[in-house]
């Protein structure tokens, strides 16, 4: 099975889009409700491509499915009000201040940023995760 690979980005509300689907977005103020979104737009689209004969794209044609990626400033985004920056901080390594820049899109984290956070992330979650 194909996975299409569909990037979750942050401006005034979440948007996604990928690079195997020219031409189909959405958006939404959720971030599990921007996940139903492109899938609803992608069924819009495949159906308005098949009426308007256009082409399709070949990974569209077989069975594929859908992986989310939110990139750094949608990541934060989502944790933002649920977790402190300070917490975040701490199990990143990176300041509060700059976790801020990412969040309001002022400086785009180098990669080695971006797993900082990533990685932070899950492992807070696993922590809590772990209590019983």
């Amino acid at each position: 099975m194909e996975k299409i690979k569909v990037q979750i980005t942050w401006l005034d509300n979440y948007g996604a889009y990928s690079e195997a689907v020219p031409g189909c977005v959405a958006t939404n103020d959720t971030f599990e409700g921007i996940k139903e979104a492109y899938k609803e737009a992608l069924e819009f689209h495949l159906k308005g491509m098949k009426e308007d004969g256009d082409d399709i794209p070949e990974v569209l044609q077989r069975e594929y499915e859908l992986e989310f990626e939110a990139d750094t400033q949608a990541l934060l985004k989502l944790v933002d009000g649920k977790v402190t920056r300070a917490a975040i901080a701490r199990v990143t390594g990176i300041n509060e201040r700059q976790l801020g820049h990412y969040i309001t899109g002022r400086v785009t984290p180098r990669s080695n940023n971006r797993e900082k956070v990533i990685e932070g992330i899950h492992r807070l979650g696993k922590e809590l995760l772990s209590v019983v």
